[in-house]
C-alpha cells in the first residue's frame, strides 16, 4: 500500500536543501519549507516557517521568532537548513536548550522534534512545500569572483538588491571580501557615478568618531580650527561603507540610528540640520546578535542595518573557487609586469587544501608572494610560501624582542611590515598574530576548557568558539 504523502517519516532523511543540475552547472537551489510551532508556553499556538537557510528564535525583535518568556535569552537558538538536514543550535543563551532532559549545543532535528527553551517548548513540523533559491547565471558580481553554489546564490541576492537604496549589512569572517561587495553593491547601483566613501569604525579614536561621521563646527572642540564635513556628507548622493561596524562606541549608536531613520545629521558644535541622501552598507566579523544579547550593540540599529542582510562564507568552505580567485590575482600581477603567468597543476591542488584562516585576503598574499618568488612565468608548488605560525615565544630576557602586554601576558613580536600592504591588511596581520596568540596560551592555561576561557577572556562561549575556529584551534572542552 503507498505511504501517505503526508507522512513526516517520508522527510526524517530528505536533505534540507539540495540543488538541482543542468549537466555540471548547478541552476537553482530547492529549500525544504518546515515550520516551528510553540505547543506550551506564553505564545502556545504561534509558530513560524522555515522558509529560509537561517530562522532565529528568543525574546529579542530581531529573531524571526519572538517569544516573551523571560527564562529566553535575547538571541536563543537558531535553525539552519544544510544539505545534510536541518541543524538546531543554541546561541550561547543563559539558560540553555533542551531536548528532553539534555542540553545541547547543537543537534539534528527529526520531525516532530520537540525541545525547550525557557519555559516554552517547540515542535519542528516538515512540510511539503519547497522554496526555490535562484542561483546567478553569472560567476562574477562586478569585481567579485565565485562559481561556487554559495557565491552565485549570494550574486543573485546582490544583483535584486543593488539597484534598490536597501540598506545592506554584510557580515563575514576576516579577509572574506566584504569591503569588494559594498564597493559591487555601489557600482552596480544607480549611484555608481557618485561618492563610495569608506569609514573603518574600529581604526578612529573613540573621541574623533563622531566627528569623522558628522562633521564639525569650527571651534566645536579643541583642535577644531576650521569646519569639517564628515563621512556621511562626503558620499551625498553616493554610499557609505560603515566597516567594523560593531566596533562603534555603544553611545554614538543612539545618533547613527537617529541619522539612518531621517536622512539629516547635526554637526558636532552645529545647530543647522543638514539633509543627506546617502545609500548605506554596514560590515562586520562579529556576531551582532551575540553583542544585542550583552547590551553592546542597539537592538534597533542591528534591526534597521540588517534590512538585507548578506553573510559571506569562509574560503575554506567554498574551495571550489580558489583555482578561479588565484587565477585572478595571478592575471593582475602578470598585468603589472607586461607578461603571462600561470600555475603549475600541484601548485592549484596545494592552495585548495590549505586552511585559509585569513580567507581571501591570505590567498591573495600568498598568490603575490609566489609570483615574486617564481622563476619565470609559471608558479610552482615550491613557490608558495603561506602565512607562517606566528605563535609568539616568551621573550627569555630583557633584550629578548618580545614585546609582553601588561593584563594578559601575552608575548608579541615586534610586527612584520610588509611593503605594499595597506594599512587595513598590514594591521589586520598584526591583529591576526594577536589573536592567535593570545588563544593558544588563554587554551593552554586552562586545559582547553571553553567555558573557563570564555569566563577569563570576558567573551561568550560562542564567540569564543568561532575565533577558535577561524584560527584551527578545535582541540577543545566543554
Amino acid at each position: 500500500m503507498p505511504s501517505n504523502p503526508r507522512d513526516p517519516g517520508l522527510y526524517e532523511e530528505s536533505p534540507a536543501l539540495t540543488t538541482v543540475f543542468d549537466g555540471a552547472r548547478a541552476t537553482v537551489r530547492h529549500l525544504r519549507k518546515s515550520k516551528v510551532v510553540v505547543v506550551s508556553g506564553a505564545e502556545q499556538g504561534r509558530e513560524v516557517e522555515v522558509g529560509k537557510p537561517r530562522v532565529t528564535g528568543g525574546r529579542s525583535i530581531i529573531n524571526d521568532l519572538v517569544l516573551s518568556d523571560k527564562a529566553i535569552s535575547g538571541s536563543h537558538f537558531e535553525i539552519l537548513a544544510r544539505d545534510d538536514g536541518y541543524r538546531l543550535r543554541d546561541l550561547d543563551s543563559t539558560n540553555g536548550t533542551f531536548i528532553g532532559d539534555l542540553r545541547i549545543r547543537e543537534v539534528w532535528l527529526k520531525p516532530g522534534s520537540e525541545f525547550r527553551v525557557g519555559h516554552t517548548t517547540l515542535r519542528f513540523v516538515p512540510t511539503q512545500d519547497i522554496v526555490e533559491i535562484p542561483l546567478s547565471k553569472r560567476d562574477t558580481f562586478e569585481s567579485v569572483t565565485g562559481s561556487s553554489v554559495r557565491m552565485r546564490e549570494i550574486f543573485a541576492t546582490l544583483e535584486k538588491v543593488a539597484p534598490s537604496e536597501l540598506t545592506v549589512l554584510v557580515t563575514g569572517e576576516t579577509g572574506t571580501g566584504k569591503e569588494m561587495i559594498a564597493r559591487g553593491i555601489h557600482q552596480a547601483s544607480p549611484r555608481k557615478n557618485k561618492p563610495f566613501v569608506v569609514l573603518d569604525c574600529g581604526a578612529i579614536p573613540k573621541d574623533l568618531i563622531e566627528s569623522t561621521l558628522f562633521g564639525h563646527e569650527k571651534g566645536s572642540f579643541t583642535g577644531a580650527v576650521a569646519q569639517h564635513q564628515g563621512c556621511f556628507e562626503q558620499a551625498h548622493g553616493g554610499s557609505i561603507f560603515l566597516d567594523e561596524i560593531g566596533e562603534l562606541d555603544i553611545n554614538l549608536q543612539p545618533k547613527l540610528l537617529r541619522v539612518l531613520e531621517n536622512r539629516e545629521l547635526k554637526r558636532v558644535g552645529g545647530d543647522r540640520v543638514i539633509k543627506i541622501d546617502v545609500r548605506v552598507v554596514a560590515a562586520t566579523n562579529r556576531d551582532l546578535r551575540q553583542m544585542v544579547n550583552a547590551s553592546t550593540f542597539r537592538e534597533d540599529l542591528y534591526f534597521r542595518l540588517s534590512v538585507i542582510h548578506v553573510e559571506l562564507p569562509p574560503l575554506r568552505e567554498r574551495k571550489e573557487d580558489i583555482p578561479a580567485l588565484a587565477d585572478v590575482f595571478l592575471r593582475e600581477i602578470a598585468g603589472r609586469r607586461n607578461m603571462s603567468m600561470a600555475f603549475a597543476g600541484d601548485a592549484v591542488a596545494t592552495l585548495q587544501a590549505h586552511s585559509w584562516p585569513g580567507n581571501v585576503r591570505e590567498l591573495k598574499n600568498v598568490v603575490e608572494r609566489a609570483a615574486s618568488l617564481a622563476e619565470g612565468s609559471l608558479v610552482q608548488k615550491s613557490d608558495l610560501m603561506f602565512n607562517r605560525d606566528t605563535t609568539p615565544r616568551a621573550s627569555s630576557g630583557a633584550n629578548g624582542g618580545g614585546h609582553r602586554g601588561g593584563g594578559g601576558g601575552v608575548a608579541m613580536p615586534a610586527p612584520e611590515i610588509v611593503p605594499g600592504l595597506d594599512f587595513k591588511e598590514a594591521k589586520q596581520r598584526v591583529v591576526d598574530a594577536f589573536e592567535l596568540a593570545y588563544l593558544k596560551q588563554l587554551l593552554e592555561r586552562h586545559d582547553g576548557n571553553i567555558t573557563r576561557s570564555a569566563q577569563e577572556a570576558g567573551l561568550t562561549r560562542y564567540h569564543l568558539r568561532e575565533l577558535l575556529k577561524r584560527h584551527g584551534l578545535t582541540n577543545v572542552k566543554e
